[in-house]
């Protein structure tokens, strides 16, 4: 009997499974492969029918991978990095200039990629492929070129570079804040309102309401309601939305605050213990085009320092 000497899933699904993973979310990665979500969902059915096992936690308005499906992401997005780079050193192309950075899924949604264009404009010859994951990954054995990430000095360590700290303060739509039946003047006012949590870690933890309602004096403070979310870009849409107040990271939220989608009802701040961090790998120290995207990266922050 004739064996394979490969037991291995379809292409497309992977690469369905892997923009569904990075993303985590089934719509972006059909509207990033051109494709429907049904039939986004329908590959990565097949793909856990394949191996047996859940590669995702479909969960109520979000979608978070199992452990399962960490560890099949570590090695597909591997797998299809190395086929990519093959695939054009066999058509004769030029040396392939990628810089591969991950963070998480709010700092690239909300401050990277909507910033990204100044830096392709000037470089169209660089391929920057972000990876918006919560998920800590070791730079030199996964392939990464840099990792922005939101921690302490001492956590982050002596040779990451500080682009820039942050501040916390609640934010919503401006219908919400002109809501007359329920008008937010004082920080006591969100006793009438949603409030949106995120579920997640200590650094989640670290943002959270108690913590700013303790600042406040505000402690014991009960919402008319609460609202979670898995991912902070979530969470900000649904404030866009109008379904709630969050919690606003500035200068994250810069942006959107500036473009009155969101505004800020209450002055009040909190600094936050954290700042975000610029890592790079060893090997990524020779490449070029990784050294000018981190130029890139820093003068940004500082634009906005």
């Amino acid at each position: 009997m004739h064996r394979r000497q490969y037991d291995l899933p379809p292409l497309d699904q992977l690469e369905a499974f892997e923009a569904a993973a990075r993303h985590l979310s089934f719509t972006r990665a059909a509207d990033e492969l051109a494709l429907t979500q049904s039939a986004v969902s329908r590959q990565v059915a097949a793909l856990e029918q394949f191996f047996g096992v859940p590669l995702f936690r479909r969960l109520h308005r979000a979608l978070r991978l199992s452990d399962e499906g960490i560890l099949l992401q570590q090695t597909v997005v591997d797998v299809l990095q190395r086929l990519h780079q093959a695939s054009q050193a066999l058509r004769g192309e030029t040396r392939v200039k990628t810089v591969v950075v991950t963070t998480t899924t709010g700092f690239a949604g909300l401050w990277l990629i909507p910033r990204l264009a100044r830096f392709t404009a000037g470089r169209p010859d660089v391929d920057v492929r972000i990876s918006a994951t919560n998920a800590m990954v070791n730079l030199d054995r996964d392939g990464v070129d840099l990792a922005i990430r939101y921690h302490t000095q001492e956590g982050a360590g002596a040779a990451a570079v500080r682009l820039f700290g942050e501040v916390v303060l609640p934010v919503c739509s401006p219908r919400l804040r002109r809501d007359r039946q329920r008008p937010l003047k004082t920080p006591g006012d969100l006793r009438h309102h949603c409030l949106l949590h995120m579920d997640g870690g200590a650094a989640a933890q670290l943002l959270e309401w108690p913590p700013w309602l303790r600042a406040m004096d505000l402690d014991g403070l009960k919402p008319a309601s609460v609202l979670h979310f898995s991912q902070y870009d979530q969470m900000i849409q649904a404030a866009v939305s109008g379904q709630g107040v969050a919690l606003g990271r500035l200068p994250l939220l810069d942006d959107l605050i500036a473009r009155r989608m969101l505004v800020a009802p209450f002055k009040k701040t909190v600094v936050s213990p954290r700042s975000y961090f610029l890592l790079q790998s060893d090997a990524s120290r020779r490449k070029p085009e990784v050294r000018e995207f981190l130029s890139w990266l820093v003068a940004e922050a500082a634009a906005i320092a």
